[in-house]
């Protein structure tokens, strides 16, 4: 008698019909289990909506927690699926690679990270890079040289300190 009522008012909290369905059940759940403590001189409606919506909140703040509570503590590329034909751990392998370049990046001066950034990463043309960064092109070629050079240096440090401290994985 009330189903539709109820599904509404979790629809528009929630925006997919299969959620709506589950907070509808859990409402009606609530519902019976605390019909014993309804004053039979209230409205019964009035009631039902009212508990609707705070069932509704309730939900969503707890999914609002959960997000931010991933959001902090999982990196993103962290749940990334395996490529196919490659092992578990050639991937945690490569991850941690991935890591070690950032971190090694991170170490350079801005002027280098950015030119080897430009032309290894987005592989920008020299003149395209001495465009973007109003810099004669010899410059260009210069801090990229420059930069992927300091940037094997800051990959080897890492690598030997984590060689010296293989417990702690990558450092950060």
């Amino acid at each position: 008698m009330y189903w539709r009522k109820v599904f509404n008012i979790a629809y528009k909290f929630v925006g997919r019909h299969d959620l709506a369905e589950d907070l509808t059940q859990d409402v009606f759940l609530k519902l019976f289990k605390s019909l014993d403590s309804f004053d039979r001189r209230a409205n019964f409606q009035t009631w039902l909506i009212s508990v609707s919506r705070n069932l509704c909140i309730d939900h969503y703040r707890s999914v609002r927690k959960e997000r931010e509570s991933i959001a902090r503590d999982v990196d993103p590329a962290d749940l990334a699926p395996v490529a196919p034909g490659r092992s578990a751990h050639a991937e945690l392998e490569l991850r941690d690679r991935v890591e070690l370049l950032r971190i090694a990046l991170d170490a350079l001066a801005p002027t280098l990270r950015t030119a080897v950034m430009l032309r290894d990463i987005q592989e920008l043309t020299y003149q395209e890079i001495a465009d973007r960064l109003k810099l004669p092109e010899g410059t260009v070629k210069s801090r990229i040289n420059r930069g992927r050079t300091e940037l094997a240096r800051q990959i080897q440090r890492l690598r030997a300190q984590q060689d010296a401290s293989p417990k702690t994985g990558v450092p950060r």
